[in-house]
């Protein structure tokens, strides 16, 4: 392991990679950054296009639409809103999965596939310690993947703020897609996949081993979002009287019944039963209205700062397990043993 981190001999007018790490590392990754470039300029063109005349186009439409109901047979032109679906539909997913694709090319390209052929070693060995060689690889990336990403989230919701209460078909704000492709929860899950990518990486050394690791812990970072999210800021409650049934505008967090002391209590639900049946449960169990524990379009923001925060606090613990992982795996076993005492 000695040998891993003495300097080679240098070449005579010729500059080492401790010398320009920066231009060292983008050339080696120039392929990944251009994909990345590319994949951000089309979806950036799509939310463009998306939010401008396909809005306009499809806004008409549905403005025709609405002015056939009441006046006897006419026709409307639905392309545009057909179109205007489906090019919402993909670009809204093509941003929800960039996170995924970080994760990814940081587990097999970036950390999996220089350890699995030398080229970590080859530079650890012409001045470049193990700890900066990493540092490099995260912070680098980390730009250009925080920047385009943020620069798609924002025209992604300037494109949904652009159909809002034009289109009737348009997804709600608490759609489970629109809510991250809107906010920032993406950008900070794109710089989590990054860092858990990195560590998939480090602790597999293979590309092809590196590569679904970094999928699937990227996968449970968005599970571990969508599960905390509701619980990161005080939800609402709206109780509705037995006869209207349940009535909130947003993201549920909980539902059941009221009874006459203002106890919560679960609802066990009537299903197809009569009316009569229904009635007489709720008598049983002294129900006498629902509640809806939610959250309004009022708590987006405080939902997605919180949730970001979130994810951010994973990414930099999960960052600082590959440093200690990377610092452990390079140390000599006399670094070791002191650092064990």
């Amino acid at each position: 392991m000695t040998a891993l981190t003495t300097p080679a001999p240098k070449t005579a007018g010729q500059p080492t990679v401790a010398a320009r790490p920066l231009r060292w590392l983008l050339r080696l990754h120039r392929s990944g950054l251009r994909v990345w470039a590319a994949l951000v300029v089309l979806l950036a063109l799509g939310l463009l296009w998306l939010g401008g005349p396909l809005t306009d186009a499809a806004a008409e439409s549905w403005r025709q639409y609405d002015a056939c109901h009441g006046t006897g047979p006419c026709s409307y032109y639905q392309d545009p809103i057909l179109r205007y679906k489906d090019v919402y539909a993909y670009t809204t997913l093509a941003l929800n999965l960039l996170p995924f694709l970080v994760a990814a090319w940081a587990g097999a390209a970036l950390v999996g596939r220089e350890l699995e052929n030398g080229t970590a070693h080859l530079a650890w060995t012409q001045g470049v310690s193990p700890t900066r060689w990493l540092t490099a690889k995260l912070a680098v990336p980390a730009v250009p993947v925080a920047a385009g990403t943020s620069l798609l989230v924002l025209l992604h919701r300037l494109a949904w703020t652009a159909g809002e209460g034009r289109i009737g078909t348009a997804d709600h704000w608490s759609a489970g897609l629109t809510l991250h492709a809107n906010g920032p929860t993406t950008v900070a899950l794109a710089l989590a996949g990054l860092a858990a990518g990195a560590l998939a990486g480090l602790l597999l050394r293979r590309t092809l081993s590196a590569l679904p690791a970094a999928l699937a812990a990227t996968a449970g970072l968005r599970v571990l979002a969508d599960t905390a999210m509701p619980h990161l800021w005080p939800a609402d409650t709206s109780v509705t009287s037995l006869a209207t049934g349940y009535v909130y505008d947003g993201i549920q967090v909980d539902a059941g019944l009221v009874t006459s002391s203002g106890a919560h209590i679960a609802d066990p639900g009537c299903g197809s039963a009569p009316a009569d049946a229904c009635d007489a449960l709720h008598a049983e169990l002294d129900a006498t209205a629902f509640y809806t524990t939610y959250h309004p379009e009022s708590h987006y923001w405080p939902l997605q700062l919180t949730t970001a925060a979130l994810l951010l606090a994973v990414a930099a613990a999960v960052t600082v397990t590959a440093f200690w992982l990377l610092r452990r795996s390079t140390a000599t076993p006399r670094a070791r043993r002191e650092a064990a005492v």
